[in-house]
């Protein structure tokens, strides 16, 4: 016995419509053809699936047993049809995202709230990319795009640039630091760095300023939240670097002062990284650029 799908379609329309002559009407084909069809169904099964004399039209038992299993499968058929429709159109898919840049959270999540709304059946999902490599996961297809302050030559790979923003020292008033109009690697001797709990080669006072120029502050401690290193901050327990976006409402705090890194000041880019093959996706693009929306919101321009 060979049940097909158009066999199971032809059970539910001669049920739901009451004979065969509307049902074919509704499947888009002849009354002969469809007749037909359900003949050699019932050749091929040696029962009968309809009570032929009954008006309207009434399912045997073993038709009913056909019908049970139309309701249950051809929903899911369905829904993996407009499932594999949204993915060709670009209308829904996979949104894994791994972010490399701790104070990113409070920057992407506007975004995602956005994006959310306009793109319903997109799957989206946050990874700490700190926890792991995630330019190689990104390659792997283990997410699906990688936001990155340090972007690289690899092959597949494109780094979008979303929009450069510039670290910032961030003291309390009462720190002796707080005169100073600018801030260079040397003044960090004798201070208490307060950062985010990652590797120090991922954060800018680190990468662009103490590292290349050999300066060990006199002591280093990790925070989670940025709303704590704050707090800290303001009781003069320690200083921090952070992206200007994140100081954006304590420039107008008398308890803080903000200072640019070095008399020049130190720019850095944001950039998302994507696998080449997904870059032209609509939601990948609409993403892309609500997150340079937002940056640039944040940053007041």
């Amino acid at each position: 016995m060979h049940i097909e799908f158009r066999h199971l379609k032809a059970i539910k329309a001669i049920h739901e419509a009451g004979g065969v002559a509307r049902a074919a009407e509704v499947l888009n084909m002849t009354q002969s053809a469809l007749s037909h069809q359900i003949k050699g169904l019932e050749t091929q099964t040696g029962i009968e699936l309809f009570v032929r004399k009954s008006k309207p039209l009434r399912l045997s038992v073993a038709g009913q047993r056909l019908l049970r299993l139309a309701d249950k499968i051809l929903p899911e058929v369905e829904a993996v049809q407009a499932e594999f429709s949204g993915l060709r159109d670009g209308r829904s898919g996979r949104l894994h995202i791994a972010i490399e840049c701790h104070a990113c959270f409070e920057w992407l999540f506007p975004v995602l709230e956005q994006f959310r709304k306009t793109w319903p059946d997109v799957d989206v999902d946050i990874r700490p990319g700190l926890a792991f490599d995630a330019l190689p996961a990104l390659a792997k297809e283990d997410v699906d795009l990688v936001v990155s302050s340090d972007p690289e030559s690899l092959a597949g790979i494109t780094f979008s640039h979303l929009f450069d923003y510039a670290p910032v020292f961030v003291a309390s008033s009462q720190n002796v630091l707080s005169e100073k109009p600018y801030i260079d690697a040397e003044d960090f001797y004798g201070q208490t760095l307060i950062t985010y709990p990652v590797e120090r080669t991922r954060l800018d006072v680190f990468s662009q300023l103490l590292i290349p120029a050999r300066v060990e502050p006199e002591a280093v401690r990790q925070v989670e939240l940025t709303a704590v290193m704050l707090l800290l901050v303001a009781s003069n327990r320690g200083v921090a670097v952070l992206p200007d976006w994140v100081v954006r409402e304590v420039k107008y705090n008398s308890d803080y002062v903000t200072r640019p890194l070095t008399s020049q000041g130190v720019t850095r880019g944001l950039y998302a990284a994507t696998r080449d093959e997904d870059l032209e996706k609509p939601y990948m693009q609409d993403l892309i650029s609500l997150a340079g929306q937002e940056a640039r919101k944040l940053q007041g321009q």
